[in-house]
């Protein structure tokens, strides 16, 4: 009897270690636009990659979704072949291999969304993502080979920008967050004495900024604290490109400063009573942003914060719209803030803070004999 219980387990060994095997890695595809444009004609063709950031460079099968469809093509390489207006839609990839101990597959790739337009003008992005005080820019694509005499550019449906001649290109130096909407473009020619004129469909722009507004996190409930201490977290986004300057974190309670700078986006502090804020500051951009006050315990009277100095601030200013008669020939350089720096101490002088048309008309589609080229 010993020996048949000894047979059975040693039998159902295999399975359960293959069983605890995980079945998805840590790595995540990513898919990426070999040639081409996030948004082209129909009938023009595409390349997707998907990468695997696979350190040991392993062999991998690739898989491609449409949505949440998988598609027949596997490959690296994913090719939209004289593409029509059906096969818009999110793409996406994952990995997947054979080893001993079964298909091992990735994480799916975040979706990359491809327009498939079945008009006769696009708006395309120069560059992603667009940060505050950058320029944006921006090209109005139009099928065939019109003599375009005006290009105007309209961003929720306000006109922004109107060029004469045969240009397509728009430059927006220094954008602020007020940038941002739904952008398109409408394009005119004359052809066999009249007029004609297509709009693109609208796309977004999202502008961000350098150094988002921190959010202060009072942590008192970890069993890996001491019974008197608490944490405080300072969240905050950081969209500068690499290699990005380091930031810095403060913070106070009560109008206090709570000990020197530190690089580190938590501190931990003796539980008190009070209101609680953090500061977060990029001192080679000179950009500096404050949390809210959070309160902590019972605390009576409005909140204080600490007195700021003088810092330079990201725009946030809307811009007036831009009318010119032609685009200009060399793009500013982007500029994050405006106004003196100031020295950064620990005890820091006090100063008070700073605070931080036309729609256009319908669009008549020219018949195919009026089509540009």
């Amino acid at each position: 009897m010993e020996a048949v219980i000894s047979f059975l387990v040693l039998s159902l060994l295999p399975q359960l270690i293959v069983s605890e095997v995980p079945t998805t890695t840590s790595y995540r595809a990513i898919v990426e636009i070999v040639s081409g444009d996030s948004r082209i004609f129909s009938g023009e063709s595409l390349k997707l990659r998907c990468v695997i950031p696979d350190k040991y460079q392993a062999s991998w099968d690739y898989l491609w979704f449409r949505g949440s469809v998988q598609l027949p093509q596997s490959g690296e390489i994913y090719q939209l072949w004289k593409a029509n207006v059906k096969e818009s839609g999110k793409y996406s990839c994952q990995g997947q291999r054979e080893t001993d101990v079964g298909t091992i597959k990735t994480q799916r790739s975040l979706p990359n969304e491809i327009h498939v337009d079945g008009g006769y003008a696009i708006l395309q992005m120069a560059k992603r993502p667009v940060l505050v005080g950058d320029a944006l820019d921006l090209k109005c694509r139009l099928q065939g080979n019109a003599p375009v005499h005006e290009t105007i550019l309209y961003r929720d449906g306000i006109e922004v920008m109107v060029q004469s001649g045969s240009s397509l290109n728009f430059h927006l130096p220094h954008v602020t967050l007020e940038d941002e909407g739904r952008y398109s473009c409408r394009v005119s020619w004359d052809l066999s004495r009249r007029t004609h004129s297509v709009m693109s469909v609208p796309i977004p722009v999202n502008i961000l900024e350098v150094l988002t507004e921190p959010v202060l996190e009072i942590e008192k409930d970890n069993a890996q604290l001491e019974r008197n201490k608490m944490r405080l977290i300072c969240h905050v986004q950081y969209n500068a490109p690499a290699p990005a300057p380091p930031v810095t974190y403060y913070y106070y309670k009560d109008n206090n400063l709570l000990g020197p700078a530190t690089s580190l986006n938590h501190m931990h502090v003796r539980k008190a009573a009070g209101w609680y804020s953090c500061r977060a500051k990029v001192p080679k951009l000179d950009i500096v942003r404050w949390s809210k006050p959070q309160s902590f315990g019972e605390v009576t009277g409005p909140p204080l914060m600490p007195l700021r100095p003088h810092h330079r601030n990201q725009m946030t200013s809307r811009s007036p719209p831009h009318t010119f008669s032609a685009p200009e020939t060399q793009p500013a350089s982007p500029t994050y803030f405006a106004s003196t720096p100031s020295s950064d101490q620990h005890t820091e002088s006090p100063s008070p803070s700073s605070p931080s048309s036309q729609s256009p008309v319908s669009t008549s589609l020219p018949t195919s004999g009026q089509l540009p080229g």
